[in-house]
């Protein structure tokens, strides 16, 4: 079990970036969180396997068909809590 923390910018708020993302991690049965950042990127901190993180990451890049993804930043970090679902944070 991992946990990697993953910072979003490009074109990802106001674009349903947040709902792609729980969604895609309800998914790959993944538990963590999701939320927009003052900056106008979304930080993701999610926990699982690394080869499903790893993909779950690939789909991040892409994001849904209105965001324009334009860096993704991947931090593996130690587990600190064991999240019990994928939630989005407002």
């Amino acid at each position: 079990m991992l946990q990697y923390e993953i910072k979003i910018s490009g074109r990802v708020q106001g674009v349903g970036f947040r709902y792609f993302t729980q969604k895609q991690a309800t998914i790959f049965d993944l538990t963590g969180w999701v939320r927009n950042t003052p900056s106008g990127g979304v930080v993701v901190m999610v926990q699982g396997e690394k080869a499903v993180l790893d993909t779950f990451v690939d789909y991040l890049r892409i994001g849904p068909p209105l965001s324009r993804v334009t860096t993704v930043s991947v931090v593996e970090m130690k587990i600190t809590e064991n999240f019990s679902d994928f939630r989005v944070k407002y």
